[in-house]
Order: structure tokens, then sequence, then C-alpha cells
């Protein structure tokens, strides 16, 4: 006998007063008969009218949005982005917040997580509860710093550039992104037509002015003739195997960090933020303070950003050992260190080449794992090898949370954690841990 289907709440109103904020650019709040709701478009403390936008009877919670304020925060402002707001882009989550109130909630968010997934209190993380803003991003009031060097466009069946909504494959299209960097608007990708494309993704180098578009075709599509508003190289990702290719132009963009240039190839990863790069590598070297001949590893290492500061410091006498799992990220870290012999890097997944590497032990570590974190047996075998310091970089404060949970079961415990607003006006936030052996007194 089947079930009988799940009663959709969808469209459902309720006047709700909202509670804290939580994990994923939203707000906790309850119905009077105690349904939980994850209400976006709201703050703490705001009386709203939230309208269901996701789940039903059987659900353990409901997504809404808030669809009318009924009593308003006084960290709420206009939200100055006229594709914020209920329905519309996904991108943004904090275009109604104030900028200090959308530092606040993001630290909130990072002592719950580290509360509840690591046992841990601001102090015991080392941590001074703050936020800090990225350079140049301190503006008047109204203003939105237009920060994202990289902007993935969806293209909606009528070929136009847009923004996806949130939680959804619809296209919100639009005809400027605010937050996007002035590199990626002037190229005018949403001014063209887009006929056959799925993506089309902007990269605006900041070391460089070199500008570069990625086409995804939908299945069948052609590429469309690209004539944009700057110079700018193309590539084209194949519809087979999802890998990259190059139609005209560099196959790279020319970025610079600490003093050196890179290449990242192919849309490669590179920090989104133009400050970003320099920002982290700086906190990075401040919580190792690398010393000669020191033997040290840079893990999930990209194109070579923190293992090419760290050779510069460990001197002739140390070594460097990178590893990074995409090919074409290993060859671009391979080009851009080749000036120095004591770097090596590996291509392979992190938990399974690190121990095939036969190193027992290391002074200093840099980690910078994907969202997900870098897992019980990977942090197993990091403590594994005695360094003196180890720095986290995380762009997730859950999966940072859960990782320093598995440090603290192997002895290692935060010394210090610094939190920086790399994604102003989205959920996102960045961190950076610097642990050291428990024993070590502070």
């Amino acid at each position: 006998m089947q079930n009988a289907p799940e009663t959709s709440l969808v469209g459902t109103e309720y006047e709700v007063e909202v509670g804290p904020v939580a994990h994923g650019g939203h707000c906790v709040a309850r119905t009077e008969g105690g349904r939980v709701l994850f209400v976006r478009h709201a703050l703490p403390g705001e009386r709203v009218v939230a309208r269901v936008t996701e789940g039903g009877e059987d659900s353990r919670f409901l997504r809404a949005d808030a669809v009318t304020v009924l009593e308003a925060s006084k960290d709420r402002v206009e939200a100055p982005c006229p594709y914020s707001g209920p329905g519309r882009c996904g991108g943004c989550d904090w275009q109604h917040a104030k900028p200090g109130a959308q530092r606040r909630l993001k630290g909130e968010v990072i002592a719950e997580q580290l509360q509840r997934l690591a046992g841990l209190t601001p102090e015991q993380a080392g941590w001074d509860g703050t936020v800090m803003p990225a350079p140049g991003d301190k503006l008047p009031a109204g203003e939105v710093p237009a920060w994202r060097t990289r902007v993935q466009y969806a293209v909606d069946p009528e070929g136009r550039a847009g923004l996806r909504k949130h939680r959804s494959h619809e296209v919100q299209p639009v005809d400027h992104c605010m937050i996007a960097a002035p590199g990626v608007t002037e190229l005018g990708i949403e001014k063209q037509d887009w006929p056959q494309m799925a993506t089309v993704e902007a990269i605006a180098a900041t070391g460089s002015h070199d500008r570069q578009v990625v086409l995804t075709p939908r299945p069948g599509g052609r590429l469309p003739l690209v004539e944009l508003d700057r110079p700018v190289s193309v590539l084209r990702v194949e519809e087979r195997d999802g890998s990259v290719h190059r139609v005209h132009g560099r196959a790279f963009v020319r970025e610079r960090a600490d003093d050196r240039t890179y290449r990242v190839g192919m849309g490669g990863f590179w920090q989104v933020h133009p400050g970003a790069a320099d920002l982290l590598v700086k906190a990075v070297m401040q919580g190792l303070l690398p010393r000669k001949g020191d033997m040290a590893l840079d893990l999930y290492c990209g194109v070579g950003l923190f293992a090419g500061a760290l050779a510069d410091r460990v001197g002739d006498k140390g070594a460097v050992l990178g590893i990074e799992s995409g090919k074409r990220a290993v060859e671009d870290a391979r080009h851009n260190l080749q000036d120095f012999d004591r770097v090596r890097i590996e291509q392979g997944k992190v938990e399974s080449v690190l121990p095939q590497t036969g190193i027992t032990e290391a002074d200093i570590v840099v980690l910078d794992p994907p969202r997900a974190g870098a897992g019980k047996q990977t942090v197993r075998h990091l403590a594994s090898l005695g360094a003196r310091r180890i720095a986290y970089v995380a762009c997730d404060p859950a999966a940072l949370a859960r990782d320093l949970a598995y440090f603290h079961e192997s002895g290692y415990r935060p010394r210090t954690l610094r939190a920086f607003d790399l994604f102003p006006m989205t959920h996102h936030v960045e961190c950076v841990a610097i642990l050291e052996p428990a024993e070590k007194g502070r």
C-alpha cells in the first residue's frame, strides 16, 4: 500500500517573530503551532509575514520568505539591488542588512557552529568574536562593494543572461549585478544574447588586465560569436566530460599575490574577492611564522598561492610539498613555482596522496580544503606529523568546526581564529584558524 502524498504547504503564510540567524543565509522562526521555519529576507527580532517556499505537512522544517515586514529591525535597510528580495535573485542573502549587521550575523553563525560542532567558545577558539571587513569594503550606507571578480551567469531559454533564484534552476535576468567587480561589469555580458548557452562565466583578473569568458553550451548547442566590450579570451566547457578547452585567446589569466604572479588556467580556482589572496597569505604567514629550513605542507594547494609564500620564507634549506587534485591546477602550480627547487607539487586527493609520500613529520602545514572540509582521516594523519603549527583556511564555518573537533581528538587546539568578510552581501565568510599541539601553553 502506497503512502498518501505529502500535503504541500508552499504558499501558506504565517505571522511570526523572527529568532536567531542560522547557517545558510536565513533566520529561524516558529509558527504558533511550533513548526520551524527557515526565513530568508528577515532579521533577528523582526515580526514578519513569512510565505512558505518549500516543504509540506510532514517536513521537519519549512523554508520561507519574509514577504511583509510588520516590525523592522534597526539593522534593516532598503535593499540597494533591484533584483534582491523574495522570489528574485538568490545570489545575495543580506542586501537588506547594514554592512556592520551582516558581519555581526556572520559572527553569530561562526560562534554557533563552533559551540555546536566543536564544543568551543570564542575564547577557547582564540577568537575575539569579530568578522573583519576586507580592504576597501567600508563604504557609505546604500553603497555595495563591487567585489566579485568571477560571476557565473545562468542563461534563460530566450538567451538572456541572469542569476539563479534561490534553490532553483529558474533564471532571474539582470542588466547589472551590483557585487560584480568593475572588470566583470565592463565586459557587458548582460547586454548580449546567449542563444544555446546554459551558463556564461566571466572572470576579471585583479593582478592583470586579463579577462576571460567560459561558455557552457546547452546539449547540442553551438558557440556564438563572442563580441564583448573589452578584449577577452574565450573557453568552452565540453558537454561530454566537463573538460575546458580554449576557443581563442589565452588559456589562463594572471593574478598577483604576495609580490608574485600566478597563472590560473582554464577557469581554475582563485580567491574571488580582489583583496582576498593577499589578506589570506598575510594571515596564514603571521600565524605560522615560518622559519628558515622548515619542512612545510600546502594541502589542497590549487595553483600554489600558499606554497609560493612558504617557499619564499623557508629558504634554500627548507622544503615545500603541495598536494592538489585538479590536473590543470597542478600544471599551473608547477609553472608558477618553477623557480623554486625546494617545492614539489603532487597530483591527487589529499587523503590518498599524503600517506603515499612517505613523509612522517612536518614543521608547518597549510590546508585550504573545499567546502566539505578535510575530514577525520586527513586530520588524524596531519596530527601524526607533529607540526608545531597548522593553518586551516576555511570557507565554511560548519566544516571548520567539525574538523576542529577532529583536531582536538588528535591533540591539537586552536591558538587563534580570525574571520574575514570576503563575500559581502552573502552569508559566506572566510576563517583562518592557527592550531598548535594542545600541550603547548598559550
